[in-house]
């Protein structure tokens, strides 16, 4: 009898250190930076509804800025054009209709492709063209599957702080845009 209810108590404390030891494993890390960290700068070829621009799109030039940086997979796919569409229609309530607020969408597209869409969709926000994945893996959007980037979202302030983020940004739920909208607004002192 002793000597069962010393192998179940051995058994026990087996399981338990099994148990402790899996509740203290660290947990995953959050990808790319966090609230409160300065926004890694990137310059990056860029487009809007225009055309290719002329000049690469930089974060360091926006200081001063709210800037909107909307890491997304791919162009013209379903859930990357549900997100840029909702953009565009709720472009006033969301960004102030661009008043002191910037949106930079940045894929790992070319920036002729980018151009096309955000014309034939009349998209009002800048695209950036991330082809290396550079900005990507400063951002912890990259890599996600073979040529694209996952779906991060990262509110900047005025002084290149990261004041909110969505990680991954939820493209079909009506939340995540009421949840951006206010980040927006709070960080960009918008009433």
């Amino acid at each position: 009898m002793l000597a069962r209810l010393a192998r179940y108590t051995g058994m026990a404390l087996a399981l338990s250190a099994t148990v402790a030891g899996a509740q203290a494993a660290p947990a995953q890390a959050e990808p790319g930076p966090k609230v409160g960290d300065i926004a890694p700068d990137f310059t990056l070829s860029g487009a809007t509804k225009a055309g290719v621009l002329a000049s690469p799109v930089s974060l360091a030039k926006l200081k001063g800025q709210t800037v909107i940086i909307a890491f997304f997979p791919k162009a013209r796919t379903t859930g990357c054009t549900a997100q840029m569409t909702t953009y565009r229609d709720q472009w006033a309530t969301l960004f102030n209709g661009g008043k002191s607020v910037t949106v930079i969408a940045i894929s790992m597209d070319a920036d002729t492709t980018q151009a096309t869409w955000a014309k034939e969709a009349n998209l009002p926000m800048t695209f950036a063209s991330d082809v290396t994945g550079e900005a990507g893996k400063s951002y912890g959007a990259y890599p996600w599957r073979e040529g694209m980037e996952n779906r991060l979202l990262y509110v900047v302030a005025p002084d290149g702080r990261i004041a909110y983020t969505a990680k991954p940004f939820k493209p079909l739920s009506a939340d995540a845009y009421t949840e951006l909208g206010a980040a927006v607004k709070k960080t960009a002192g918008i009433k």
